[in-house]
């Protein structure tokens, strides 16, 4: 008789406890199991969500989002006995990064998404790590102080992010009319209010803030009081996924609960980042620092 199965004769007697099984008592599964079978975990980032996912002079992904995904990289070498683990890097917009993570091409995605209800249908998230309001980024000339005022105007937005129903929501709900240029990222969203080919760029405030950073004149674009809406932002992973699920969970909570999520909160938001040593000077908020002291994967409607 093998060593094994003289271990589950005596677990199921009750002489032996299931701890002793060892790890082998519970197979991986889903994630996991791919990692552990490849060698190898695929991140997927942005490459201009400022100061979240972007690249920096050596074009290498960095930012907030891509520090906490290393925590839970780990995270991932610790639970697989794998300190050599493979990380590689998959660039993702906002219109494909769930197609590729559905499709197994990435692994994680490391970004600024909202964690909606709606899009928990087709995936999960880790705890929220950021909360946003939707808003707008315009010229400090341009006459416009409220969404309202975009009326007849030209309006960009990111293509597959939550600003676009949000912005038409908006239009049906005040009976106001624009036109709508949508873009493949943030950068070339910012880019067609920078030359007038849109009077507004509809965006979470953060990005906004990061985009208008990285203009030759900052202090030509203000960002709208008025909000459409306040959004959590999380990691994305697989749906129906319990093992990375929790493993997730555990390491972003770590995070948290030990305090290091102020210091690297501080390095992206508060403090010069590269590769332009800007500094957003976007300190926490009260729905922030919530987040961080009670973790949840709670999605807006």
């Amino acid at each position: 008789m093998t060593l094994s199965r003289i271990l589950a004769t005596l677990a199921g007697a009750g002489l032996v406890s299931s701890v002793s099984l060892g790890a082998n008592a519970q197979e991986l599964t889903g994630t996991l199991k791919k990692i552990k079978d490849t060698g190898s975990i695929t991140i997927g980032h942005r490459e201009s969500s400022i100061p979240f996912s972007y690249l920096d002079d050596k074009q290498q992904p960095v930012g907030y989002s891509m520090e906490l995904c290393g925590k839970v990289v780990d995270a991932v070498k610790a639970e697989l006995k794998m300190p050599a683990l493979k990380v590689a890097y998959q660039p993702v917009t906002s219109a494909n990064r769930i197609p590729l993570l559905q499709n197994g091409t990435i692994d994680l995605e490391c970004g600024s998404t909202t964690n909606s209800v709606d899009r928990q249908k087709q995936v999960a998230f880790g705890p929220t790590y950021f909360v946003i309001n939707v808003s707008a980024a315009v010229k400090k000339d341009s006459g416009i102080k409220t969404f309202a005022d975009l009326n007849g105007k030209t309006v960009a937005s990111t293509s597959g992010t939550t600003s676009i129903p949000l912005l038409r929501g908006y239009e049906k709900a005040k009976g106001i009319d624009f036109k709508e240029l949508q873009a493949k990222d943030h950068a070339e969203a910012m880019q067609l209010v920078a030359t007038d080919r849109a009077q507004a760029f509809i965006m979470d405030d953060v990005l906004l803030a990061g985009q208008i950073a990285n203009q030759q004149n900052p202090g030509a674009y203000t960002i709208l009081s008025e909000t459409l809406r306040t959004e959590p932002y999380g990691m994305m992973l697989r749906r129906e996924d319990p093992q990375f699920k929790a493993l997730v969970d555990r390491a972003v909570t770590a995070v948290y609960k030990s305090g290091e999520i102020n210091k690297i909160y501080a390095k992206w938001f508060t403090s010069a980042i590269p590769p332009r040593n800007i500094n957003m000077n976007f300190a926490q908020t009260p729905a922030i620092m919530e987040a961080f002291k009670n973790p949840n994967d709670k999605g807006v409607q």
